[in-house]
């Protein structure tokens, strides 16, 4: 079943959007399919704006929410739902950077695997989420500028459940993984 706040992003986010469809249905291989088939040679120029969409609808509910839901349960395990968002800015940063350094031939020889869930501090108030969300995209912005041309090279970024993916691919995931987090606080806004 598609929601409608799915259904609005999906006009300004289509691939994200489908490729976020296989992992919320649960198959990993699905997903992983569907964001190699839209991320091929020249396509940075074509996620980040899709990535800009992702982060507009962050502001929107970061702005929406009462300030007492920052502190809520959200997120997850335990997280609060400023954790929650802070993660999300935090991780979008590290995804796309990382498919910027491979893209550069700079990967460090001694880069760890991704370490899955980092929550953000636990008391930030609306004007820093807001303000991380902004300059989450601004870096993303200029680590796409340094990717494009290169979405193929391989990222030797390992993720426990995904492995290994191109640079391209990163990027677009950046926006998959936007979009788990902004079901999940949609979930305490449109129960």
């Amino acid at each position: 079943m598609s929601e409608p706040w799915v259904d609005a992003l999906e006009a300004g986010a289509p691939d994200v959007v489908a490729a976020w469809r296989g992992i919320d249905g649960g198959d990993i291989a699905g997903a992983r399919r569907e964001v190699a088939q839209r991320t091929g040679e020249g396509t940075a120029g074509t996620i980040v704006p899709q990535l800009a969409a992702l982060a507009e609808a962050l502001i929107t509910i970061t702005t929406t929410l009462p300030e007492a839901a920052l502190r809520a349960p959200g997120g997850e395990a335990d997280w609060n739902v400023a954790q929650c968002i802070g993660h999300d800015c935090e991780s979008r940063v590290g995804l796309c950077l990382a498919a910027s350094l491979a893209a550069a031939s700079r990967w460090p020889a001694d880069a760890p695997t991704v370490v899955q869930g980092i929550p953000g501090a636990p008391d930030v108030d609306r004007e820093t989420l807001l303000r991380k969300i902004t300059q989450s995209q601004r870096i993303v912005e200029r680590a796409a500028r340094t990717v494009a041309g290169h979405e193929l090279e391989p990222c030797p970024l390992d993720h426990p459940q995904l492995g290994r993916l191109r640079c391209g691919e990163w990027l677009l995931f950046a926006g998959v993984h936007d979009l788990m987090h902004l079901e999940q606080l949609h979930a305490l806004v449109d129960p």
